[in-house]
């Protein structure tokens, strides 16, 4: 281990016990340069993820059926499968996958 004794103070630092990264900043510090352009690089992802996400998607209506019948069940289940209901969870269903296959913000349960 590196010490390095101050001019002006007998304080010692261990330079080798907290490297340095580039740009200066010890491990687990960034630089605001550094942290910016990783903001600019995640930001301009997931505006592509986005864009794609939103593109209307072309499926069978069997897979589209299928689609609904997973999510009917699905939303059954979290409300523990109490009957009367299944009429409402096939609809709510449809609505939420026609979102998705239309290019939807999202679905919402």
């Amino acid at each position: 281990m590196a010490t390095r004794r101050s001019s002006d103070s007998r304080r010692t630092t261990h330079e080798a016990s907290t490297p340095a990264t580039a740009g200066g900043a010890r491990t687990g510090e960034t630089s605001a340069p550094a942290e910016r352009a990783a903001r600019r690089r995640s930001s301009a992802t997931s505006a592509a993820a986005g864009a794609k996400a939103r593109a209307p998607v072309a499926v069978s209506a069997e897979r589209r059926r299928a689609m609904i019948a997973e999510a009917a069940y699905l939303r059954a289940e979290r409300r523990g499968f109490a009957p009367g209901r299944d009429v409402e969870d096939w609809l709510a269903a449809e609505q939420e996958v026609d979102r998705l296959l239309s290019g939807g913000a999202g679905a919402r349960q």
